[in-house]
């Protein structure tokens, strides 16, 4: 069966002036795809095997190719946008024949030049399309353990959930809306922890350090926060988690536990808009 999307060893049936009819041998040769002359390699006869890739051309023909795509069906890649219609995205996947992005397909403003990770599927017209909705295509089985840190894309952020995370393009990650902050997008490649596996075999990622660690990375940047105010910092206890977090990318709870281990080590102390230095610490 000759199979869109995919690479596969086809036998040459019949060779003509415009190039070589292709067939499958578990089809007994009987349907045909066409494989243009330019691609033909050198010195090939009739019953020779040769690897290709199946997809449509510009008029919607199934069509052979000797060149390897950067993506074939039910895998994911990430790949540059070449150009944004009303219909969708045209993306470079390395045939002379760019790849649909679906404007419904697409869950983030799509920007011409920059790249986008995205799988292969067949769409109800039997054409060749990508998606930005990956979550199915990624497996479970990674090899990761809790505590490890591992690479990987944000292919969508949902209110609800947080970041999905593509890790090492193959597994499926969530950085839970608890632990995402910062000014992250869709299509940023992020560093991150794995702070659990769930019993289905996906990840629970996290940006920050194990508890303990990250504590004393937050006391940190609170000092530095104060140093560069003058010694005085407009946020306390009684803050709002959005103040805290739109000022210091952290969480009200991250905040109290880092301002209790200054508190403790007498660095700083309360006033009554905020919180400032003690005069242990000597002002810049």
């Amino acid at each position: 069966m000759i199979r869109l999307g995919e690479i596969q060893t086809l036998v040459v049936v019949k060779k003509s002036s415009i190039g070589a009819y292709l067939g499958s041998r578990g089809d007994n040769l009987k349907d045909e795809v066409l494989l243009p002359r330019n691609q033909v390699p050198p010195g090939t006869e009739e019953m020779d095997e040769i690897e290709v890739f199946i997809y449509r051309d510009s008029e919607d023909r199934m069509i052979a190719t000797t060149q390897i795509p950067k993506i074939v069906l039910g895998q994911i890649a990430t790949l540059k946008v070449k150009q944004v219609l009303r219909i969708g995205a045209f993306l470079d996947w390395g045939l002379p024949k760019d790849l649909l992005l679906p404007f419904k397909e697409q869950t983030a403003k799509i920007v011409e030049g920059q790249e986008y990770i995205v799988g292969l599927y067949i769409d109800k017209s039997d054409r060749l399309c990508a998606t930005m909705r990956i979550y199915d295509f990624l497996r479970i089985d990674s090899p990761f353990k809790k505590g490890d840190w591992v690479r990987g894309i944000i292919y969508d952020i949902n209110d609800n959930l947080g970041a999905l995370v593509a890790v090492d393009h193959i597994f499926n990650g969530l950085i839970p809306k608890t632990e995402f902050y910062g000014s992250h997008k869709v299509g940023d490649i992020i560093e991150a922890r794995v702070a659990r596996i769930r019993e289905d075999g996906k990840l629970d990622l996290s940006l920050k350090e194990e508890a303990y660690i990250q504590m004393n990375t937050d006391a940190e940047l609170i000092l530095e926060r104060l140093k560069q105010g003058g010694g005085l910092l407009l946020l306390n206890d009684k803050s709002s988690p959005e103040k805290i977090k739109e000022q210091l990318k952290m969480s009200k709870g991250a905040f109290k536990k880092a301002v209790g281990r200054l508190l403790k080590d007498r660095k700083i102390k309360f006033t009554s808009d905020g919180i400032e230095l003690s005069n242990k610490i000597p002002q810049p």
